[in-house]
Formats: C-alpha cells, sequence, structure tokens
C-alpha cells in the first residue's frame, strides 16, 4: 500500500454514512428503500406453532388484521324494528354515532345486481328532500327521509345535512374511498301538504321491503307528485281566507256583521296578494298588501258610526296572515339542533311580521289621521256561548286546512283537533282563570300530542295534523292591540302588548314540539335496549 492510500482523509472527502473500510454494505443496491418501521432482518417473530391456536405474544394482535375495531367494553347492538314507522327508524340512525349504525340491508333492487347507481341514488334523495323543506317539514324528518331513501337502496355510510337553502349528501363507499356529495339548491317554497303527503308515501313505499320500488319507478312517481295540481282551485282558497277570518272574528266576540266584514276584507287582502305575486313582489310586500284591508274596514265601520266591534274585524284578518307553520317549524328545528336552519326560519317569520305591522301601521295611521275613535284599552272577549267558540275554532282549522292544500281525507280529523286544542284552552283560561301563555302551551301540547299519534297511525307527516289545528290559539287580538297602541304613540303599551304575543306564539310552537316528543314515550322505538332511546348529545354550553 503507497501513501497515498495511507494518508487521513478530510471531512469533506469522507461521508459519515459511508461503511468503514473493511466492512461490506448492507445493501449492493443504493436506490433500495426501506421503511423505518420495519421488522430488521433476523429479528423476525416465529410462527405460531399448531400447539397455540390462541396466538403467541410475538404475533400480532388479531384485532389488527379484523376489518373493524371492537372496544373493550363493546359496541351495544341497534335492533331496528320492521314494526315501527321508518320516521322513528331513521331518527334513531341519525341521533346515533356513524360507527356505531347497522349496516345498511337494501330492501329495493340494484341495476344488474351489481351495486347500487350511486350518482341516481344521490340525485333522487336530494329530489325527494327537496319537495320535503320545501313544503315546510323540519330539517331532521327531512334527514330521515333521506337516509331512508339511501339506505333502501343499499348506500351505506351516508350522510345527510339540512339548512335553510341548501341540501347536501355525502356517500363514502368505504374507509379508504373518497366520498362522493352532491348537493341541491331549495330555490322556491309552495305549501302543499298534498304533495308533502304523496312524497311521504313514496318514502314509506321505498322503506318497505314488501314493495319493490325501482328507481325508474321512483322517478316517475315523483315526476307525478310534481305535476300534481293543488286539489283546491284559487277562488276556493280565497273564500277560506274569507271563511278563516269571518271564524276568527266570532272567535274573540263578533256577530254576525264582523263575520261578513272580516270576511270581506281577508278576501280583498288575498285577491291583492295574488296580484302581487303574480307581478314578482317579494312576500315580504305580499304581506304588507294583504294587511291593510280588514284594518281600513275596521276603520271605515268605526267612522261610519256602525256599532260594531272594530278591533274584531281586524283581529280577524290577522289570523289569515300570521305565519305559525314557519313559526312552529323553525322552533322544532332549534330544539332538534338545527340551529341555522331555525335561525333562518325565525328571520323568515320576522321578516313575515314586520311586513304585517307595516300594513296595519300604515292603515290605523290614516284612521288615527281621520279621527277614527280606537281604543287601545279595549279587550276581546271570547263568545259568551261556549259552544259557539268551539264551532267557530272548528271554521277556523277547516278553512286554514284548506288554504295549506291539504288532502280531503286529513281535513275532517285536524278540524276536530282544533276544536279539541281550543276546548282546552277555554277549560284552562276562562274557568280555570289560568294565564293566556300557561293555556296556550298546554292547549298547543294535545295538538302536538294528537297529531303525531294520527301521523304515526298512518306513516305520514305530523304537519297536516298540527298546522291548522293550531290557528285558534294564533296571538292575532295581542298583535292589534300592540299596533294600535303603536299607532297612537303609546309606544310601552305597545311593546308590552307585542311582547306578549310573542310570548303566545313561542308557547304555540314549544307547546306543539313538547306534545310531539310526549307521544313518542307511549311507542315502540327502535334503539338500544339497555340505554332506551338515544337523543341528541349536548355538553351544557360547554
Amino acid at each position: 500500500m503507497d501513501w497515498e492510500d495511507r494518508k487521513p482523509q478530510s471531512d469533506e472527502a469522507r461521508s459519515a454514512f459511508a461503511p468503514p473500510s473493511g466492512v461490506a454494505a448492507a445493501f449492493e443496491d443504493e436506490s433500495h428503500t426501506t421503511s423505518e418501521f420495519a421488522i430488521p432482518e433476523g429479528l423476525a417473530p416465529p410462527e405460531p406453532p399448531s400447539a397455540e391456536p390462541g396466538g403467541s405474544a410475538f404475533n400480532a394482535p388479531r384485532t389488527y388484521r379484523a376489518p373493524a375495531f371492537t372496544p373493550p367494553t363493546g359496541i351495544p347492538v341497534v335492533k331496528l324494528t320492521k314494526e315501527v314507522p321508518w320516521q322513528d327508524r331513521m331518527r334513531t340512525m341519525l341521533r346515533m354515532p356513524v360507527a356505531d349504525r347497522p349496516v345498511a340491508e337494501p330492501v329495493q333492487r340494484t341495476e344488474d345486481d351489481g351495486g347500487p347507481a350511486v350518482p341516481r341514488v344521490l340525485d333522487l334523495t336530494l329530489r325527494i328532500g327537496e319537495l320535503l323543506l320545501a313544503g315546510g317539514e323540519g330539517a331532521e324528518d327531512v334527514e330521515a327521509a333521506m337516509l331512508a331513501v339511501c339506505r333502501s337502496y343499499g348506500l351505506d355510510r351516508c350522510e345527510p345535512n339540512v339548512t335553510f337553502t341548501l341540501l347536501s349528501m355525502s356517500y363514502q363507499p368505504s374507509l379508504v374511498d373518497d366520498p362522493i356529495t352532491a348537493s341541491r339548491t331549495v330555490r322556491r317554497r309552495a305549501t302543499d301538504y298534498t304533495r308533502l303527503a304523496a312524497v311521504y308515501r313514496l318514502v314509506d313505499d321505498i322503506s318497505d321491503d314488501e314493495i319493490e320500488v325501482s328507481l325508474e319507478e321512483a322517478y316517475r312517481r315523483l315526476a307525478e307528485i310534481r305535476r300534481n295540481r293543488h286539489p283546491y282551485p284559487g277562488w276556493v282558497l280565497t273564500g277560506a281566507a274569507g271563511l278563516l277570518a269571518g271564524a276568527a272574528s266570532v272567535l274573540v266576540g263578533g256577530d254576525a256583521l264582523v263575520f261578513v266584514a272580516a270576511a270581506l276584507g281577508a278576501m280583498l287582502g288575498d285577491r291583492l296578494a295574488w296580484l302581487c305575486a303574480g307581478r314578482g313582489l317579494p312576500e315580504f310586500y305580499q304581506f304588507t298588501v294583504a294587511a291593510m284591508p280588514p284594518a281600513a274596514i275596521g276603520i271605515a265601520l268605526t267612522l261610519a258610526s256602525v256599532d260594531v266591534k272594530s278591533s274584531a274585524v281586524v283581529t280577524g284578518g290577522l289570523f289569515a296572515l300570521l305565519p305559525g307553520r314557519a313559526l312552529v317549524a323553525g322552533v322544532q328545528d332549534g330544539l332538534t339542533g338545527f340551529y341555522i336552519t331555525a335561525a333562518a326560519r325565525l328571520l323568515e317569520v320576522m321578516y313575515f311580521y314586520v311586513g304585517i305591522v307595516t300594513g296595519v301601521l300604515l292603515a290605523l295611521y290614516f284612521g288615527v289621521e281621520l279621527g277614527a275613535e280606537l281604543d287601545p284599552d279595549a279587550t276581546v272577549s271570547s263568545s259568551q256561548q261556549p259552544v259557539w267558540g268551539i264551532v267557530a275554532s272548528m271554521l277556523l282549522a277547516l278553512a286554514f286546512a284548506v288554504l295549506l292544500q291539504q288532502e280531503r281525507s286529513t281535513v275532517l280529523m285536524v278540524t276536530l283537533n282544533g276544536g279539541v286544542a281550543w276546548s282546552v284552552y277555554g277549560a284552562m283560561h276562562y274557568a280555570g282563570e289560568l294565564s293566556p301563555v300557561a293555556s296556550t302551551a298546554v292547549a298547543a301540547g294535545v295538538v302536538g300530542l294528537f297529531g303525531q299519534l294520527l301521523s304515526r297511525y298512518r306513516f305520514a307527516s305530523a304537519l297536516p295534523y298540527t298546522t291548522a289545528a293550531i290557528g285558534p290559539l294564533l296571538p292575532g287580538s295581542a298583535t292589534y292591540f300592540g299596533l294600535l297602541s303603536i299607532a297612537q304613540n303609546n309606544l310601552d303599551a305597545g311593546l308590552v302588548s307585542l311582547s306578549k304575543a310573542a310570548a303566545l306564539a313561542m308557547a304555540i310552537a314549544i307547546g306543539v314540539n313538547l306534545g310531539s316528543e310526549i307521544s313518542r314515550l307511549f311507542m315502540r322505538l327502535p334503539g338500544v335496549s339497555t340505554e332506551g332511546r338515544r337523543a341528541a348529545k349536548r355538553t351544557r354550553g360547554f
């Protein structure tokens, strides 16, 4: 060896990772890659002998090779019985973590039995959810229907998401595949409970394992539901608005002349609202225009020195405009945890109320300027004969059901439910001398209880059985006297009366939701037998 080979090398010429001279390299190929998690060669665990069927301490646990990990405490078994309605089964699914949900059992055939047509199933699901949300259904019920459709066609690991104007559906084929997400926007809302009931029947048939509904058949039925005409023509709806206002005026102590005046004002306001809608004006201006004729007729009768209760005329006209349907749906979404949708619905209700306030205040302001003697301290009283009050409340619920485009088969039941609501309210408030807020809440709870039981009996939505029945409980008189006080520059009294109206409205909404929840306590529901019914988990604000 010469001197050049024996002299030391500098740090720049020698690599810290180069093997020392005389030691063989671990790998001849420098391009070979390895993993820091790989077991070094020669340290591999021995194969377990046949005498140890349970495995060895050197073996990787069997859990690592299992398709899913089971915690030591185990996962509660959820038994989804077929005897309960699909709404309750899907609500149980929504209120549990995704990992705890049982695997979907397809009840409908897929294309060539080769797996579900994912894009078409998601599109069908979104279209069904759009009709339900546009018809005023609650967000949780819309999500339950969407989940039922997807699981019926075999799509597992689906997550629906519903807001006030946007619906989305996400499906992940497996834990390692990319999710597929589709969305749809709700741009137009129309109150038609006949269409809502038809959509519920479609979802019920899709969820039934004894009825075969292919994707093509589901699309055909959905197209027919969209094309179906409303069950009542326009002139019937206008007459129903007049009947509702007249019945409401009798409910607060009006006579036959008040009935006719309130009916004429409501029908004139309805026609003006239809005219504004045909011109493309937003609903805010439609409510403003519709609120002016009843107030104007009441003021005209006062100026003409006609011996009538003008307050009953105005109050009857307001009953046909108060957005009780949107209020109940908004509060229900808030109580079930859909806060964004609830905030949007309540904001819509506020805009409607502002429109009504604007229209009535304009009429009252001109009436006061013209010298109309309107007494804000006067009180409207119920009919002296309870029988007339019950009859008027039933007529009001009947007219409200027609305005909501309900099926004829449900009109009788909701009419009776409205009479029961007013009977409970009258017995508690007038006979029992309880506060109107508490009486309203209990009466609304009875409406929600009966409505939920009737809907579960017919496997349909609860809205057709509850929305029209709360019509006699709406705070029309408190709203009118609050606006009258504001028009006469008595702001304090006006705000007090409007606050009472808001409290009554909230009592109606909360009572209906509470009655619906109480009804589920008496029904057989799916879920874990040891834990009972699962509800939405809360953190008490932290």
